[in-house]
C-alpha cells in the first residue's frame, strides 16, 4: 500500500509540482488514474489513514471525463468534509463544461464564450 501511494504521488502530484504552467503537469494523468484503479481494487486505499487515501483519489477528480469524476465523488463521500466538497466542485466543472477551462492556455485550446466569463468571475483555477 505504502508503494503504491508513493506511486500516486509521483504520478499526479510530483508533475503539478514540477512541471505547473506547461502541458507537461498533465502528461502523467492517465497513468496514474490507471494505477489508482488497480491499487483501489487491491485495497491499497483503505491500508492508510484517511488523510493519505486522498491521494488514492485525486486522479479521478483530476479526470476530465464525467464518469471519473462521478467516482472521485463516490470514492470522497466516506471522508466527507472538503475532501468531498473538492471532489464535488471538480465535477460540476466538468458537468458544465466537459473539461477544466483553467487547463485551456497551457493546453493551448480555444476558450469558450462561457468558459472565459467563468474564469473572469473567479472561477475555479486549479
Amino acid at each position: 500500500a505504502e508503494s503504491s501511494l508513493a506511486l500516486m504521488l509521483l504520478l499526479d502530484q510530483f508533475p503539478r509540482n514540477c512541471f505547473r504552467d506547461t502541458a507537461h503537469m498533465y502528461a502523467t494523468d492517465p497513468l496514474a488514474r490507471l494505477l489508482a484503479d488497480d491499487a483501489i481494487r487491491r485495497g491499497h486505499d483503505q491500508a492508510v489513514s484517511e488523510d493519505l487515501r486522498v491521494f488514492f483519489y485525486l486522479p479521478f477528480s483530476h479526470a476530465e471525463d464525467l464518469e471519473a469524476q462521478h467516482r472521485a465523488c463516490r470514492l470522497n463521500q466516506p471522508l466527507g468534509g472538503l475532501y468531498l466538497h473538492h471532489a464535488e466542485e471538480h465535477r460540476e466543472i466538468i458537468e458544465r463544461f466537459g473539461r477544466f477551462p483553467h487547463r485551456n492556455k497551457i493546453l493551448l485550446r480555444e476558450t469558450t464564450a462561457e468558459e472565459r466569463q467563468y474564469l473572469e468571475e473567479g472561477g475555479f483555477s486549479g
